[in-house]
């Protein structure tokens, strides 16, 4: 039984690490999305909105995001109802474009910073604080289909269970209950 959960562990383990790899993969593109969209629109279209050109950037980026998670990184785990999936990862997406503004609207009308590289780099930050919360959230919250339905995973309760599908020994000894005995009536 600890060898068998030993396993498991090992298991879910890799499994972990390639999906953070995965979705560390899909998140570098989605920063570079962002960051690039973002220092574009600071540095022409939207030089005196820095909130505003971190929000479009964001954006842009989630949709990338949402699309890239879905079909690689946990595309084991796709929720049957596509709407519900996409509407939670919106709502996480705008929890972490909410912190990664939020970084930037802080140092310019919290802190006064008016330098237009440092409040990039303070969007930036905010993004790196946003991906961790982003991954647990679409790991647990979006992307939640169960380890059961990975054929690596389809026999976990066996090792968690002594034998889930086996009666106890001597049950197949002891003659059924009659309703004399308390058992059901024929």
């Amino acid at each position: 039984m600890f060898s068998a959960l030993a396993d498991r562990i090992r298991g879910l383990a890799s499994l972990f690490w390639r999906e953070v790899a995965k979705f560390g993969a899909v998140g570098g593109v989605a920063f570079v999305i962002d960051n690039g969209l973002t220092y574009y629109l600071m540095h022409g279209p939207m030089s005196d909105s820095e909130a505003k050109a971190r929000f479009v950037g964001a954006t842009v980026a989630t949709i990338f995001s949402w699309v890239a998670n879905r079909f690689w990184t946990f595309r084991h785990r796709r929720q049957a109802n596509v709407l519900r999936e996409f509407v939670m990862f919106v709502i996480i997406n705008g929890i972490g474009i909410g912190i990664s503004t939020g970084f930037t609207a802080l140092a310019k009308y919290g802190m006064g910073i008016d330098d237009k590289n440092l409040l990039f780099l303070a969007g930036v930050v905010g993004i790196l604080v946003a991906t961790v919360v982003r991954f647990f959230a679409y790991r647990f919250l979006v992307f939640n289909q169960e380890l059961d339905q990975e054929p690596e995973f389809s026999h976990d309760h066996e090792i968690i269970e002594a034998h889930p599908h086996k009666e106890p020994a001597g049950a197949a000894e002891r003659p059924a209950p009659t309703p004399a005995d308390g058992g059901p009536q024929a």
